[in-house]
């Protein structure tokens, strides 16, 4: 059974509430995550190289919710105060990032709808996005799978 994720976009308010939030624990959350599937070796150490010292931008635009981060000696690390200009920047509604996560939607399809935006370096974007494609989503699961 698989989930499909429709589009959507939440009431205004929560981005304006969400907006006034500290925004730390998303950047915090995030690097956690990512620097797990790293340490999991899901993704290719020639790719995360070209990430040495890019500030990198997640704005999920209908929650107020910004995500901040660098790769640096090999961690992803959470940025506390964001960049006034990110070397790039990915911008969408929080469906948007959910199809994108379950995989129902590529980042291409999404871009090309004008519901993903993508700004900054746009080598860096390609590198990034190679990488997620190339990351095996079963295998990435098994190592999730819990043992009873």
């Amino acid at each position: 059974m698989s989930l499909t994720i429709p589009s959507f976009t939440l009431p205004s308010f929560i981005a304006r509430v969400g907006n006034r939030l500290p925004q730390w624990p998303h950047a915090v959350a995030l690097t956690t995550g990512l620097n797990a599937i790293v340490k999991m070796k899901l993704l290719p150490d020639d790719s995360l190289a070209l990430l040495e010292g890019k500030n990198i931008l997640i704005d999920v635009l209908d929650t107020g919710g910004r995500a901040a981060f660098t790769f640096r000696d090999g961690l992803f690390r959470p940025v506390f105060t964001a960049p006034e200009t990110p070397d790039l920047a990915f911008r969408a509604n929080l469906s948007a990032f959910l199809q994108l996560a379950a995989r129902q939607e590529d980042p291409d399809t999404l871009f090309f709808n004008r519901t993903l935006s993508i700004e900054g370096d746009t080598e860096l974007g390609l590198i990034v996005k190679n990488m997620l494609d190339a990351m095996e989503l079963p295998k990435f699961a098994g190592k999730l799978a819990f043992r009873h």
